[in-house]
C-alpha cells in the first residue's frame, strides 16, 4: 500500500508541476512589449493554449526516433513562428546515427523541400545539414518516391545525416489551393527493427510533460522576442537573416522579407512591389504573435496564383480594417499591429516592397486606377475558394 501511495503522490506532483508551468507561461502575454489591445492579448493566451498540443506532439507523443511518425506541425488551429498560410509542414524525429526510409506519393504542391537538421539553440533546432528540393526528388511515373536518411550513402534519393541530426521536415507550399494535392508518406527506422515502443511509464510521463512545458514556454517567447526586433522598425522590410543570426530550420531557397505594421482603424497601409520571376512567391499576413490570421474565413495572404497584378506586373496590397474592394486586400481581423512577409522562392532577385501609410479616407486618391478591384460577390467567392482549399490540404 505504501508504494501505491508513493505513486499517487508522484502522479499528483507531476501533473501539478505541469499545470503550474503552463500557468506561468501566460506571463508572456502581460509583458511590457505586448500591445495592450484586448484582441492581441486574448490571442496571445489562445496561442499558448493552441500550442500545448504541438508541444505534446514534439516532447511526449512523437519524440522517439526509433518509432517516428510523419505528423503535421501547423494547421488553421495550431500556429506559431510565422506559419505560412500556403503551407503544409510535416516532420518527424530522427537520430542521425540511424537509417530511415520515407516512402509515399509526392503530391503536387508548387513548392516542395525536405530539410534535415541538427539540434541547436532555438526551439526549432539548429543547423540544416541537408536539403532536397522537389525538382530534384526522383519519383516514378505515378508520383511515388523513396527517400533515405542515413550516415552512409544510399542509391536514389538520399540525405546524409550527422550524429547530431534530430529532425526531418517536409515543406509544401500550395499556389492553387483548390487543385494541388498534399504529399502522402510514411517513415520507418531501418535500424531499430519491428519492436514496439516501450510500455508507457510514470518516468516517461514526467520527462515528457516537463519538456512539453519547457518547449511551449521557450518557443512562444522566442518568436515574440524575435518579432519585437522588427516592431522597432515598422513599415520596413528586413530579411530574416539580417536580424536573426542563430541557425534554424528556415525555409530553403528564399529568404523571407518581413515588416512590422501598426494600423489604427482610420488608416490604411499600401504595399507595392513587382514580383520577380521565381518558382513560387507569396505574401503572408499575421498578428503580433507571429501567427497567421484565420485564413479559412478571412483574406490573410496572397500568392503567385491568387494575386491580381496590374498590367505592368506591379502588385499592390492594401491593409485596412474595412474591405476597400481592391483585389489584394489583407484583413487585420481586429488586430492593430502584426507582421507581413514576402517570400521569393528560387528567384534571381529579391525586391523589397515599399510601404505607404495614409488616412483610410485618402486611399483611393493614392491608388492607381490600374489596381484591380472586386465586387462583393467576387470577394465572397474568394473566401469560399479558400475554405475549399484548406479542406483539401488538411483533409478536413
Amino acid at each position: 500500500m505504501a508504494s501505491d501511495r508513493t505513486s499517487e503522490l508522484r502522479l499528483e506532483q507531476v501533473w501539478g508541476t505541469f499545470c503550474d508551468e503552463l500557468k506561468a507561461a501566460g506571463d508572456l502575454v502581460l509583458r511590457e512589449t505586448t500591445p495592450p489591445g484586448e484582441v492581441t492579448r486574448a490571442s496571445g493566451l489562445r496561442l499558448l493554449a493552441r500550442n500545448i498540443s504541438l508541444a505534446l506532439q514534439f516532447e511526449l507523443e512523437n519524440k522517439d526516433p526509433r518509432h517516428p511518425e510523419l505528423l503535421h506541425y501547423f494547421d488553421p488551429l495550431r500556429k506559431q513562428g510565422g506559419d505560412n498560410a500556403d503551407a503544409l509542414y510535416v516532420g518527424a524525429p530522427v537520430d542521425g546515427r540511424n537509417s530511415y526510409r520515407i516512402a509515399g506519393h509526392r503530391g503536387s504542391a508548387r513548392y516542395f523541400a525536405v530539410t534535415v537538421l541538427e539540434d541547436g539553440e532555438t526551439p526549432w533546432g539548429g543547423r540544416v545539414v541537408g536539403t532536397l528540393f522537389g525538382p530534384d526528388l526522383e519519383v516514378d511515373a505515378d508520383g511515388h518516391f523513396e527517400l533515405f536518411l542515413s550516415p552512409e550513402e544510399q542509391p536514389g534519393n538520399w540525405i546524409r545525416t550527422t550524429p547530431e541530426t534530430y529532425r526531418v521536415t517536409f515543406r509544401q507550399f500550395f499556389a492553387d489551393w483548390e487543385t494541388e494535392t498534399p504529399m502522402e508518406a510514411g517513415i520507418e527506422c531501418l535500424t531499430s527493427g519491428p519492436e514496439p515502443p516501450p510500455v508507457f511509464s510514470l518516468a516517461l510521463l514526467s520527462e515528457g510533460l516537463t519538456e512539453t512545458a519547457r518547449w511551449l514556454r521557450e518557443s512562444t517567447r522566442y518568436w515574440a522576442d524575435t518579432l519585437d526586433r522588427w516592431q522597432a522598425r515598422p513599415n520596413e522590410f528586413i530579411a530574416f537573416g539580417e536580424i536573426e543570426s542563430s541557425p534554424i530550420d528556415a525555409t530553403p531557397g528564399g529568404t523571407p522579407l518581413i515588416s512590422y505594421w501598426k494600423l489604427r482603424p482610420d488608416e490604411a497601409l499600401v504595399i507595392r512591389v513587382r514580383p520577380p520571376q521565381c518558382d513560387f512567391w507569396n505574401c503572408e499576413f499575421g498578428s503580433y504573435w507571429w501567427e497567421t490570421m484565420d485564413y479559412r474565413w478571412r483574406l490573410s495572404s496572397t500568392n503567385c496564383h491568387h494575386a491580381a497584378l496590374e498590367p505592368d506586373g506591379m502588385l499592390t496590397v492594401v491593409i485596412s480594417h474595412d474591405d476597400p474592394g481592391v483585389a489584394n486586400w489583407l484583413d487585420p481581423s481586429g488586430h492593430e499591429e502584426g507582421y507581413i512577409t514576402f517570400r521569393w522562392m528560387g528567384a534571381d532577385d529579391s525586391p523589397r516592397p515599399q510601404c505607404t501609410q495614409l488616412p483610410r479616407s485618402q486611399l483611393f486618391e493614392h491608388l492607381s486606377p490600374n489596381v484591380p478591384r472586386v465586387t462583393p460577390q467576387e470577394r465572397a467567392n474568394q473566401i469560399a475558394a479558400r475554405r475549399a482549399g484548406v479542406r483539401r490540404r488538411f483533409r478536413g
